[in-house]
């Protein structure tokens, strides 16, 4: 007799408070080791990162470009010559 949807995500919606219910008792284990060592408060995975204005995208001169890109051909073509052998 083949399973019904309903069943599955009942199954699936269980399977995650199963879940979350670990990871919170994990982030306790971990803030409380943590503290003990004098470290930084862990950061909580479910939060959200920032609502925050979004950051603006990194430029690249010119001149950087065409340093990366001759590194990366040089290393290309160190790899070629090893191949060859």
């Amino acid at each position: 007799m083949p399973k019904s949807i309903v069943t599955d995500h009942e199954i699936l919606e269980a399977a995650l408070i199963g879940l979350q219910h670990s990871l919170a008792s994990v982030d306790a284990k971990i803030k409380e080791i943590r503290r003990q060592v004098g470290g930084k408060p862990a950061r909580n995975a479910a939060a959200p990162v920032s609502s925050g204005p979004a950051t603006t995208k990194r430029t690249m001169s010119a001149s950087a470009r065409k340093r990366i890109a001759s590194a990366q051909k040089k290393r290309w073509a160190k790899q070629r010559a090893e191949a060859k052998r």
